[in-house]
């Protein structure tokens, strides 16, 4: 039994072997369709940065330009190319990283269910021997109880036999090697139970570190959700850091115009130079020539010194003839020797003056070389940072790529079709006007249902829903559009995306969507452009040009009118008379005709053309509201992106909808027009309704034509296009039947899966 466990911890070794090499920092197997781009962009030499931990990395993002002078712009560019390449490398490391921790869980979790069947078997040998252990110590101490009452027995034979004390002696001996055996035997046993006892003791610390370490799993497994969301603020990080990388290269594009000015300044200092090297050249050609004419000179004066010699032998030959001839010779003589020393002296400073003018050639032509050699420099540090620049901007694209479609894919997990539920606040003429005392409806504070759920009583029966999102009666409209920025985000990326409101009459659509005056009080509408135009321009640096068209339309009583048509405020009946018709083109591109579309450059035009259509849009009074929308509202922007450096062009659109309050014929008591109103209304919201079923449940056939604004949303409802729901709900008691319409009807929609399936959510009704 004893050999058949296993020595003590053995059973960790592979598992601390594989955290030893994760905290060492080796690297595990990359995705190799991931980072092949961060691979091949970085082909050149470079040294290996080694990350260990998130210290390192915040050591890298905290990281800043280390003091150099403006003009060490090779000094700069390093360091930049240096931190581009820690950059790539932290990037690898947390890729591989992700995909160790993946795969090192896999990896634990076989190994723990390994381990729990291994502990199940011990446990079970373990529980055998234990028993087996009982029974030996039990027939232990009855053979020692015996043999105590036998060795008393002898005793008490030894007292009253006296006289055989020889056969007692050997009794004795025997009896005394038979105890010998039995505490060796005894002892045997007790160390037998002792050393199963210590493995027993082993077997129990062994569960208990396995119950520790899959707690230190369940940790390991939220830590790492956390450093998911921590390294989706660090991409933020990064592209916050890309932006200051593109300015970075519009300085060195400035650094690169002055260099080239730099270099236009030193061409003509050299052309200046050669220009001085050549009038020395011309001086020394000339002093040369002066030097010989000197020399000349002086050969023709000792030749002259010479002949005077001659006739100063022949003048002393005749100094008798004539004194003042001799005089006057003498007088010449002197002169031509003051001449020639003259001319010697004007020699040397000639020879100085030429020694001088060779010094400046020689600096000249050092100069002109250093010229050249500077200029060279120069171009190969301008052709570096040209490929570098040309690097950084197809890493930027790749980035940008990856970006948009880890967006896409986060969407797509989430759900191409979503849905957020909205709590009006409690009107002050409604009832309590410190919130929702006294109405129905409550929502869960659990760690599950927090922010997701919404309980609703009805006749002291309490019905539950969940959703995607659910705003309660404090969120503002910035909380709301946080939770859908994302989608608009999509539709630039070149999706298309429908965000419309659905509920009641009167249960704040129409706020959540348009808003009223204020930055605080904006809807969706205008906030989701000012993104989109603040984006845009935003993307500019990187090559990004955007064309936008915005449209804008109702349909009433199964009819569309354009709310962007000249003069539309005072001619509802020519604008009714006209027939606009919806058509689609095997693209997916929608197109009404005769529909006005506007170019739209700033909010502010897409603000005044809100402002105009806002008064163009049919409304009227029922029971349930004073001033209830009677037709869908259709806002539709037209979104064509192209980028000149790489090619690129997108097409999104983003249709932001308004719907017509739903609401029952018995509680809203129409009649006339707004019969008629309420009645088509109904059947579009219906059809709506149908079509999203139809889609879910992967129908041949989806009656998008049974209503004009199913037909319209066609492209926007299938396909990879983003969908969200928003529904509206009014927390008075007088609404309650008209809540747990929308509220079911909204959970019938968040149950459909369109596009890649996501999480399920629960619903208790």
């Amino acid at each position: 039994m004893a050999s058949s466990l296993p020595p003590r911890g053995s059973y960790l070794k592979k598992e601390n072997a594989g955290t030893a090499r994760r905290e060492m920092g080796l690297k595990v197997a990359p995705r190799r369709n991931v980072l092949s781009a961060i691979n091949n962009g970085g082909a050149e030499a470079a040294p290996v940065v080694e990350f260990s931990g998130r210290e390192d990395v915040e050591r890298l993002l905290a990281e800043k330009m280390k003091g150099k002078s403006k003009n060490d712009f090779k000094g700069r560019v390093e360091q930049m190319s240096d931190y581009i390449k820690k950059l790539r490398a932290c990037i690898r490391w947390y890729m591989e990283l992700e995909d160790g921790y993946l795969a090192e869980q896999e990896k634990l979790r076989g190994t723990l269910d390994a381990e729990n069947s291994r502990h199940t078997q011990l446990e079970a040998q373990l529980s055998n021997a234990i028993e087996e252990l009982k029974a030996a110590n039990l027939d232990l101490t009855r053979r020692c109880e015996n043999l105590e009452e036998t060795l008393s027995r002898e005793k008490s034979e030894k007292l009253i036999a006296a006289e055989s004390y020889e056969k007692e002696m050997q009794e004795r001996e025997l009896a005394e090697s038979s105890r010998d055996l039995l505490t060796v035997d005894l002892e045997r046993v007790t160390h037998d139970a002792k050393r199963f006892s210590e493995q027993l003791k082993m077997v129990q610390d062994t569960n208990k570190r396995l119950q520790e370490y899959n707690t230190s799993l369940q940790q390991y497994n939220s830590n790492l959700q956390a450093d998911a969301s921590k390294s989706g603020e660090t991409i933020s990080k990064l592209q916050k850091e890309k932006s200051a990388m593109m300015e970075t290269m519009a300085a060195l594009r400035e650094c690169n115009n002055s260099m080239s000015s730099q270099l236009e300044s030193s061409r003509a200092s050299q052309q200046e130079a050669i220009r001085v090297k050549e009038e020395l050249r011309k001086e020394v050609e000339c002093f040369r020539a002066e030097l010989k004419q000197a020399r000349d000179d002086r050969d023709h004066s000792v030749a002259q010194l010479n002949n005077l010699n001659i006739e100063l032998a022949n003048c002393k030959e005749q100094i008798g003839r004539s004194s003042k001839e001799c005089e006057s010779m003498s007088t010449k003589v002197s002169a031509l020797e003051e001449t020639c020393n003259t001319q010697q002296d004007q020699i040397q400073t000639l020879q100085k003056q030429l020694a001088v003018a060779t010094e400046k050639l020689k600096l000249a032509d050092v100069t002109a070389i250093e010229a050249m050699t500077g200029y060279e420099e120069q171009k190969e540090k301008i052709k570096y940072l040209e490929e570098r620049l040309a690097h950084a901007e197809s890493q930027i694209v790749e980035g940008d790529e990856l970006r948009k479609k880890l967006h896409n894919t986060i969407l797509e997990l989430k759900g191409n079709i979503r849905v957020f539920c909205r709590v009006r606040p409690l009107l002050r003429f409604h009832g309590d006007s410190n919130g929702l005392e006294g109405a129905s409806i409550s929502f869960p504070t659990s760690v599950e249902s927090a922010g997701r759920a919404i309980d609703l009583m009805n006749q002291g029966q309490k019905l539950s829903f969940s959703y995607d999102k659910v705003f309660d009666h404090n969120a503002s409209q910035e909380d709301v559009f946080v939770e859908i920025s994302q989608l608009v985000q999509s539709a630039l990326d070149g999706y298309k995306v429908c965000i419309f409101a659905y509920g009641q009459t009167g249960s704040g659509k129409t706020y959540t969507m348009m808003g009223r005056p204020g930055n605080d009080q904006k809807g969706m509408i205008p906030r989701s452009l000012e993104q989109i135009f603040k984006t845009s321009q935003s993307l500019e640096s990187q090559g990004w040009e955007y064309f936008m068209q915005a449209s804008m339309l109702e349909i009433y009583n199964e009819s569309i009118r354009d709310l962007l048509a000249p003069g539309r405020p005072n001619s509802f009946d020519m604008s009714a008379s006209k027939q606009y018709t919806i058509k689609h083109d095997p693209h997916g591109n929608t197109t009404v005709s005769d529909l006005t579309i506007i170019d739209v450059f700033s909010i502010a035009d897409v603000t005044n053309l809100l402002e105009k259509a806002s008064h163009s849009r049919s409304v009227g009074k029922t029971q349930m509201n004073e001033q209830s929308s009677r037709s869908h509202f259709v806002f539709t922007l037209k979104i064509s992106g192209s980028n000149k450096n790489t090619g690129q062009h997108v097409e999104g659109i983003l249709n932001l909808i308004d719907l017509a309050g739903s609401e029952r014929l018995a509680k809203s008591s129409s009649t006339g027009d707004r019969l008629k109103e309420t009645q088509s209304i109904n059947k579009s919201l219906s059809a709506l309704s149908d079509v999203i079923f139809a889609i879910a449940k992967g129908d041949d056939h989806v009656p998008f034509r049974n209503s004009k604004l199913t037909y319209l949303l066609q492209p926007c409802l299938g396909g990879d296009s983003k969908a969200l729901m928003f529904v509206n709900i009014s927390p008075e008691a007088s609404s309650v039947g008209e809540t747990i319409c929308s509220l079911r009807f909204a959970s019938r929609v968040n149950a459909c899966e369109i596009g890649i399936p996501r999480r399920r959510t629960s619903t208790s009704i």
